[in-house]
């Protein structure tokens, strides 16, 4: 269970680092960063100010995007390339919030089939969910994701949250 709300922002249209619009149609680096006290914050950066090298505190997970339209209906705007990446680069972090927050990204590629689920082990200090990613061959070695023992209503905060987080419909 992941001690209390997992504060999460969503865009805010802006680029964080020049507080200039980012327009409709216009390639941008979206950021995820951990921030102490606040939770998971989504910064998003114009590419000029992203090539510039300007980068948040708490940095673990980055993507390049394009602004959507405004007036245009909400679609998935992350690829299933980036979830993916977001799941590989919070492989190795034992943060309980990353944890759990890996544990949910495995869940929803489980449900978009990009995972498989091979089976469990426990041991003394955790219970291992063993997984093999969607074109991996029989004899590499599962991915193993660390199960936190979320209830199934932190679990539906955490992915509603990601959601919005990602702008995107898991």
């Amino acid at each position: 269970m992941i001690e209390g709300r997992y504060p999460v922002s969503k865009s805010t249209g802006r680029c964080a680092a020049r507080e200039v619009e980012l327009e409709p149609g216009v390639s941008c680096v979206a950021t995820l960063s951990e921030m102490e006290g606040e939770g998971l914050k989504r910064l998003d950066y114009s590419q000029e100010a992203w090539d510039e090298g300007t980068r948040p505190e708490g940095l673990f997970s980055f993507w390049k995007t394009v602004v959507p339209d405004r007036d245009a209906p909400k679609n998935q705007l992350v690829d299933d390339h980036v979830l993916v990446m977001i799941f590989e680069q919070l492989a190795d972090d034992d943060t309980p919030r990353r944890v759990a927050l890996r544990f949910v990204l495995a869940l929803i590629l489980m449900r978009k089939r990009l995972l498989r689920f091979l089976g469990r082990r426990e041991d003394d200090a955790a219970v291992i969910w063993l997984m093999r990613p969607k074109g991996s061959p029989p004899d590499a070695p599962p991915v193993e994701v660390i199960d936190p023992g979320l209830g199934d209503d932190d679990v539906l905060a955490l992915s509603e949250q990601l959601s919005e987080v990602l702008e995107s419909d898991l």
